[in-house]
């Protein structure tokens, strides 16, 4: 789950993470009486999406006075803003972030991510901020200090020091660096998160630490820990086919091809991605029914791929271990009839009663094209959603 700068902000400081002055807004008059409350000025406005890249996309504004907060809100809100992370439909701006701009004397980077090759927490830390880790670590690779606190005894003061050292830290402000990584590091493992980055970490000149961006990303399965967590989640910021899944505890994500894929278990779909691609075809969405894949959960499956206009096919993958392959295809065909499906569809089942299965789907009266074996299916919905384009 993701959320928004300013609640990430909120979270760090309440955590004794140092961050600016500032509070959301959701409406230029609201901007501009914060940036009164605030005191003199200059300000940043910062549009609130669930998305990287706003500051070259005019999303961030730097203005001296509140009349230019004003000004910026009204710019911003409602604005739909397209960066290199929203994809070229960009998102809608519903709020923004006014906050006491800073002089910056230096950038820096610093994240806490999970390192999954290892199967530990690491700290990342670069003298090298404002700019994509990526890029640093694609150009100076020797520039990303690396620190990986064991999982029992978790993160130390030697730690910080040693990230310190390698970013160029000045020994004066080693201390609150220490304090800055260290409380960093304790909210990431208390809140479950699946990511907490501060890029850039500034030095000011008045010689403070501010986390002047900040981004916490939390995991999903551990959501049930943090209520208050779950609170913070912006469903207007996420694909909705993608709510509604989530409502039928369906594992949906959606994808940018034309082929709409229904299977049961994470495995078998990255593996139903991957023969699609193989024969040239590219997947609408990533779906998991789970592995009863009941009648009902197949119904709303359905529903959710056929909210998705650039569908051209839909490639049935089921794998019948936990259910009967016949009450699948049942549930298959009284879900196609009640939804009406209008787009060719490609069914392969495998396991338990599959002969009975298939008759079934034979008997049905629907358009219903079998496939022999997965690659069979793959193959005959990529030639599909073709002929349909």
């Amino acid at each position: 789950m993701n959320i928004h700068e300013y609640q990430a902000k909120e979270l760090m400081r309440s955590y004794g993470v140092a961050v600016p002055e500032g509070k959301v807004a959701f409406s230029p008059d609201e901007a501009k009486k914060i940036a009164e409350e605030l005191g003199n000025g200059p300000y940043a406005v910062k549009a609130q999406i669930h998305a990287g890249g706003r500051g070259k996309a005019g999303g961030i504004k730097i203005v001296d006075d509140a009349e230019g907060v004003y000004k910026a809100a009204s710019e911003l809100i409602g604005k739909t803003l397209v960066t290199h992370q929203t994809g070229p439909q960009g998102k809608i701006v519903r709020k923004v972030l006014v906050e006491k701009a800073s002089k910056i004397k230096k950038e820096f980077y610093l994240g806490v991510v999970i390192d999954r090759a290892r199967e530990r927490v690491v700290i990342m830390g670069s003298s090298e901020g404002g700019v994509e880790i990526e890029e640093v670590a694609k150009r100076s690779p020797e520039k990303i200090i690396k620190v990986y606190p064991h999982p029992f005894t978790g993160l130390k003061t030697y730690h910080a020091l040693s990230l310190a050292k390698g970013m160029g830290i000045d020994s004066s402000l080693t201390k609150d660096f220490s304090s800055f990584v260290l409380n960093l590091y304790r909210l990431f493992i208390e809140k479950d998160c699946s990511l907490a980055e501060i890029n850039p970490l500034i030095l000011t000149e008045d010689g403070k630490l501010l986390a002047l961006d900040a981004k916490i990303n939390f995991d999903d399965s551990a959501l049930f820990r943090h209520p208050d967590i779950v609170q913070l989640r912006d469903i207007e910021e996420e694909d909705p086919k993608e709510v509604e899944a989530s409502k039928f505890k369906l594992n949906y994500i959606s994808l940018d091809g034309t082929i709409g894929c229904l299977v049961n278990g994470a495995g078998l779909a990255m593996s139903t991605m991957d023969i699609l691609k193989y024969y040239g075809g590219e997947p609408a969405n990533f779906l998991d029914v789970g592995g009863g894949a009941s009648k009902e959960a197949v119904t709303q499956a359905f529903r959710i791929i056929l909210k998705d206009p650039k569908v051209k096919a839909i490639f049935v993958n089921i794998f019948g271990g936990i259910m009967r392959c016949d009450i699948i295809a049942s549930g298959l065909v009284e879900a196609a009839k009640e939804l009406g499906i209008k787009v060719p569809l490609i069914v392969r089942l495998e396991g338990t009663n599959v002969e009975e299965a298939r008759k079934i789907l034979s008997e049905s009266g629907l358009s219903i094209e079998l496939a022999s074996d997965m690659a069979d299916g793959g193959k005959k919905a990529v030639e599909a959603a073709k002929r349909v384009s």
